[in-house]
């Protein structure tokens, strides 16, 4: 142990929810919340969750009570709350960034609540950090008839995002997920970033998910490796270093995970990162050292830009997820993160 004691280590709420509902229930907050409070590994524990701002954890229309009952649950159990997705998409009430009337309006609407609920976990003490987190509600194909008009209407509409989230005292973060039109590549998603070129708005890099920008996934004019040089580490070393050198200025929110470099969807989510365990034989990333690509600047000095780091890790049985030893090996994947590449204050 390096003593380290940031950045913060966070647990995602989300795989209870994400890819659930058809095949197999969705797993319950307090379960999830059980999970993560009871993991430990050398006496080590994590510091707090990152949240999904839906049914059935926690509605979007939650009101002043739910949000207390939930700072007590949660701040009761030794826990911090850090950043929280905000549900932006049509499905669940949201809208497409893309769309410049009714789909903006309630793509707001989605990020306006979100600022709100978590400006108030924030004023309860609960809340110390952390971003909400964004994507542009839009697929790939759609974005794809008008590529230029299409990121300058989605551009508008995170500009105004970041009205709100700047009258809220929050920051946005955009999620680097190839599903997500006008985000899914790295340089899609820097020509995105420096569009809307505000304060308020970073990006959200998820190893599982980003390293799939290497392969050019929905996007081969910005494909740096072959699928076949995933197992060449130099290759693939070479290659994260070109997209967390375009990214890492951006990054002010992180997630650990790990991928065997073959995509997966679920609903909404067509063609995305398959998460792995940490501890998969199958996994591409060297997750220690490459979450120094991201965490680090060039002469290998923690960037300090996030203050915790979360674990991520969707779409398994809930046979998997309901095992507390998933969440020890989570947790001790993390802690090595940490060691690595933390700092003390």
């Amino acid at each position: 142990m390096s003593g380290n004691t940031f950045p913060k280590l966070h647990n995602a709420m989300w795989p209870g929810l994400v890819g659930k509902g058809e095949e197999e229930p969705p797993i319950d907050l307090n379960k999830m919340l059980d999970m993560t409070q009871a993991a430990e590994v050398d006496g080590v524990k994590f510091d707090g969750v990152d949240l999904f701002l839906a049914d059935p954890h926690t509605s979007i229309d939650v009101d002043d009570d739910g949000i207390k009952a939930l700072a007590d649950n949660v701040g009761g159990r030794g826990l911090a709350i850090g950043s929280a997705v905000a549900p932006v998409w049509p499905p669940v009430g949201g809208g497409s960034a893309m769309d410049p009337g009714e789909g903006r309006t309630a793509f707001l609407e989605a990020v306006r609540k979100a600022c709100g609920i978590m400006g108030k976990l924030r004023d309860l003490g609960v809340r110390h950090g952390g971003v909400v987190r964004i994507d542009t509600a839009t697929d790939v194909a759609s974005w794809a008839a008008d590529p230029a008009g299409n990121t300058t209407i989605m551009a508008e509409t995170l500009k105004q995002a970041c009205d709100i989230a700047a009258d809220h005292g929050e920051r946005l973060a955009a999620e680097g997920e190839i599903c997500w039109g006008a985000m899914h590549s790295w340089q899609h998603m820097v020509d995105l970033l420096e569009a809307v070129d505000r304060p308020e708005l970073g990006f959200q890099a998820d190893m599982a998910h980003s390293m799939l920008y290497t392969l050019g996934y929905n996007a081969p004019e910005h494909q740096l490796i072959t699928p076949e040089q995933l197992d060449d580490q130099a290759a693939l070393d070479e290659a994260l270093r070109k997209i967390t050198d375009a990214l890492r200025p951006w990054t002010i929110d992180f997630h650990v995970a790990q991928n065997d470099g073959t995509v997966h969807g679920s609903g909404s989510h067509d063609k995305t990162g398959r998460h792995c365990m940490a501890n998969d034989a199958n996994g591409k990333l060297d997750i220690v050292k490459h979450a120094g690509f991201w965490l680090n600047n060039p002469d290998g000095t923690p960037t300090q830009a996030t203050r915790h780091i979360c674990w991520d890790g969707c779409m398994f049985p809930n046979s998997v997820l309901e095992s507390q030893q998933t969440w020890n090996d989570i947790l001790a994947a993390m802690i090595k993160v940490r060691d690595a590449h933390g700092w003390t204050e």
